[in-house]
């Protein structure tokens, strides 16, 4: 039975005092102020087992090469390790206990402000105290914000935001929002949400580097009149070469990478394109996009389909979709990116709506408190056609208030068609 295991490290993984996730070489907890020099490392990790999936067969087997057990990772928050596959008859890999909440700073109750040296600036917690030079308030200890805690984006016709959540020290989400023409003139409109690998090395940077590698691949594909389908295609193709650069070492070559398969930066990603009136979606991973007729009397839908092992279950007939999201492998994902990802197989499929709707492009940090259509559908406010930004914004409070375990990241795409007869919502081509 092959076991992963990660080394014993030098600092605890959490506060001594709050409880806050902590990193390795935090010397105050950002949460709290803990002075953490002088706390004793944490015993070793438990180990993660790996899991065998059953046999392959169906629309699972049609993901899965026949010549080899599919590989997951855990991504589900508080998870960590990989998983990988294991000798018939290997027992389940027990999961961490989630993570107590912490306070987070960002809503503590605030001390009368007071006024810091000249040219210094004031810490956000405390409001008192000046923040040092290394970003730690001099009177509280707190941490300061850092820029991707929270981040929005608006561009009139799409728009995202991203919150850290309530349970994590930093955000590892990523989002790219962007508009271009096509070489009719027509306008094309581009969302990209990226979602890093808890488990695996710099998820934020995985992610960063993904979103960005995306949406310039499609702003320079889609004007060229490559088909959107194949634009995303491409993108997807752009992105894991950009996230498995990240495991390079300078000056040498990635197949002599000792480290290629040992936690490199990894991440997940989907996307929308609305151009031309067609819809198309691309996704490797287990973030989504749903369908939102403006219509609320019409049903709502799911547009992408996860690599899971709870998708892999459902697709295999060996359980139902309640089942196996219920279960603790639910989130192990079968596909990502990242230079130990043991193929990457992007996913894209192209649609027509003939009515207006919005396109909700999400990480599972969001969709865990909505997760059918249905769900997603009751979440999204009336005006959200109109206000992407504002409903945005709402989605991501609803995640919150839901306990926000998880980074948070959706983008709104507002898609507007004619008025025309009845039909299906969304119909694939």
């Amino acid at each position: 039975m092959k076991m992963s295991q990660k080394p014993q490290e030098t600092a605890p993984s959490k506060c001594p005092g709050c409880e806050e996730p902590l990193e390795p070489a935090d010397l105050f907890c950002g949460a709290c102020g803990y002075d953490l020099s002088a706390v004793p490392g944490p015993p070793q990790d438990h180990p993660t087992i790996a899991t065998a999936l059953p046999a392959e067969n169906g629309a699972a087997a049609a993901r899965t090469p026949a010549h080899r057990p599919a590989a997951v990772r855990f991504d589900e928050p508080g998870g960590s390790g990989d998983f990988e596959p294991a000798a018939p008859g290997a027992a389940p890999a027990s999961t961490p206990s989630a993570e107590v909440s912490a306070p987070d700073p960002r809503t503590s109750a605030a001390k009368p402000p007071s006024t810091p040296p000249a040219g210094s600036k004031r810490c956000v917690a405390c409001r008192a105290g000046r923040v040092d030079t290394d970003g730690y308030c001099e009177n509280c200890g707190h941490a300061q914000p850092r820029e991707r805690d929270h981040m929005e984006q608006e561009l009139g016709s799409v728009a995202a935001v991203s919150d850290r959540g309530l349970r994590h020290h930093r955000n590892e989400d990523s989002f790219a929002v962007s508009t271009t023409a096509l070489p009719d003139g027509s306008p094309a409109v581009v969302a990209i949400v990226c979602d890093g690998v808890s488990s695996a090395s710099r998820p934020d940077e995985a992610s960063a580097a993904a979103a960005s590698a995306a949406n310039e691949s499609l702003l320079e594909s889609l004007p060229r009149g490559i088909h959107p389908q194949q634009a995303m295609h491409e993108a997807i193709v752009a992105a894991a070469e950009s996230v498995n650069s990240l495991a390079e070492e300078p000056g040498q070559a990635m197949e002599h990478d000792t480290r290629r398969h040992q936690n490199a930066p990894a991440c997940t990603l989907v996307g929308a394109v609305a151009a031309g009136g067609l819809l198309v979606v691309g996704w490797v991973g287990d973030s989504r996009v749903y369908w939102v007729p403006d219509d609320r009397t019409k049903p709502p839908a799911r547009l992408t389909e996860d690599d899971s092992w709870a998708a892999q279950m459902v697709a295999a007939g060996l359980m139902n979709e309640a089942e196996a999201y219920a279960d603790v492998r639910a989130h192990a994902i079968t596909g990502w990116l990242g230079a130990d990802a043991y193929e990457l197989e992007p996913h894209t499929a192209s649609f027509r709506p003939d009515r207006s709707g919005l396109v909700v492009v999400c990480t599972d940090g969001l969709w865990n408190y909505a997760e059918s259509a249905a769900e997603m559908a009751a979440a999204v406010p009336a005006d959200a056609q109109l206000r992407p930004l504002h409903g945005a914004q709402v989605l991501v409070g609803h995640a919150l208030d839901g306990g926000g375990h998880d980074n948070v990241t959706v983008a709104l795409m507002p898609f507007a068609v004619a008025t025309q007869g009845a039909g299906s919502a969304c119909g694939t081509t």
